[in-house]
């Protein structure tokens, strides 16, 4: 998922697919665990797509505050 594409999403989007993320490297770790997956490049891309949202999410957060604390 490209930072295009997270920029474009809601924090409720956000959070539903960090969760669908973070799923999918807990199968994918568990799967590797088990027998060598057959591209275990994959665990990185997602690993990195989980820190692309929840980086995204913090920075929604504290614009929120900010907002709040401006008025």
């Amino acid at each position: 998922m490209k930072k295009s594409e997270i920029k474009k999403l809601s924090l409720e989007d956000l959070e539903d697919k960090l969760l669908e993320f973070q799923n999918q490297l807990y199968d994918l770790k568990m799967n590797h665990s088990v027998s060598p997956i057959e591209n275990p490049i994959l665990i990185r891309t997602v690993r990195k797509t989980v820190a692309r949202l929840l980086t995204a999410k913090t920075v929604m957060k504290n614009q929120i505050i900010a907002k709040k604390y401006e008025k």
